[in-house]
């Protein structure tokens, strides 16, 4: 058989740069002086000084960043105790409705996920009055969502992990709940850090459900982004997302070099 690895790398190389060249663009246009977001005016960083005085858009990204936080943190907690469940209790009653929920949202339309939270948080506020519109409602919609990625991830770092360590702990006298916090716990730490880091992403970038969710004054960033397309994208919007693209990269890159670190002092 002949081999023609260049077509692999050339198929790589293309997809990556299909991939990274638009989010270059981005960086690139936003130290540009031209009030056009697309087009080049010179090297400028007056777009970045715009943005840090432009409150519509500073409350917005507050808004979603305590919303993502919030979201993925309760996702991780809700999502660990559902994989803990699924992958350490055999068959329990239940069983088939609990995985079945935590597959659902992950293969439904965020159309319908965002239409039908928006009807249950209607009924429940006509009945209870409870909840209002806004933070809260987007939070609880993007738990929903999230939970269910983190139970996968957490549910197949524990199908993989040795049960011999729990087992030595728990002949030495150990309780259950101490083994879990001192034994399994750090041992799944990278796949609850890798599936909050992809909670929170996931809840940031969220317009479909969040637009179904809100209320009045709970407008998140990208429904911020959005309102502002049709109208036409400023510059000011290149630089926040070069400012959002520096950190998240910074992010991904310490949480690998955390994981790699935790991973390789497993091995030893």
């Amino acid at each position: 058989m002949n081999r023609k690895p260049w077509m692999l790398w050339s198929v790589v190389a293309l997809g990556y740069v299909f991939l990274y060249v638009p989010i270059a663009s981005v960086i690139l246009y936003s130290f540009s002086a031209s009030r056009l977001a697309t087009v080049w005016g010179g090297f400028s960083t007056r777009w970045y000084s715009a943005l840090l005085q432009n409150d519509q858009i500073l409350e917005a990204l507050g808004r979603s960043l305590i919303i993502a936080a919030v979201s993925a943190t309760a996702a991780v907690a809700l999502g660990t105790a559902s994989g803990l469940a699924l992958s350490r209790f055999g068959r329990f009653p239940g069983r088939g409705l609990l995985s079945l929920m935590n597959s659902a949202p992950m293969v439904m339309p965020d159309v319908m996920l965002g239409l039908s939270s928006l009807l249950l948080f209607v009924a429940l506020q006509q009945a209870l009055g409870w909840p209002q519109r806004g933070m809260s409602t987007i939070m609880l919609a993007h738990i929903t969502l999230t939970a269910c990625y983190v139970t996968v991830i957490v549910r197949s770092r524990l199908t993989s992990l040795d049960l011999s360590l729990e087992e030595a702990a728990m002949d030495l006298g150990a309780r259950p709940w101490r083994v879990f916090f001192l034994i399994t716990l750090p041992l799944i730490s990278p796949a609850l850090l890798a599936g909050w880091l992809l909670a929170f992403t996931l809840s940031l970038d969220d317009l479909v459900i969040a637009s179904f969710t809100s209320g009045p004054g709970a407008s998140t960033l990208p429904m911020v982004i959005y309102s502002k397309v049709k109208l036409g994208v400023t510059p000011e919007i290149n630089a926040l997302a070069t400012i959002i693209i520096s950190v998240v990269a910074l992010g991904v890159a310490c949480a690998g070099v955390v994981i790699h670190r935790r991973e390789k002092r497993r091995m030893a």
